[in-house]
C-alpha cells in the first residue's frame, strides 16, 4: 500500500509579497507609492498606524 502526502497548502503569507513600512519609508515617516500615473503617499503615524492618501 502506498501513501502520498498532500503538497503543503499555500497561505496568503507565502503567496503575497510582504514589505516593511520602515523599509518603504527608509526609516522616515513618508513614502510615495506610484500606481500607473497616480502617486499615493504612505504615512506612518505616531501611533504606528498606516495612512495611504492620494
Amino acid at each position: 500500500m502506498s501513501f502520498h502526502s498532500a503538497p503543503p497548502k499555500e497561505t496568503p503569507a507565502t503567496v503575497l509579497p510582504s514589505y516593511s513600512a520602515q523599509d518603504l519609508t527608509k526609516g522616515g515617516e513618508l513614502a510615495h507609492i506610484v500606481l500607473g500615473d497616480q502617486t499615493y503617499t504612505l504615512r506612518i503615524t505616531r501611533a504606528g498606524k498606516l495612512i495611504l492618501t492620494k
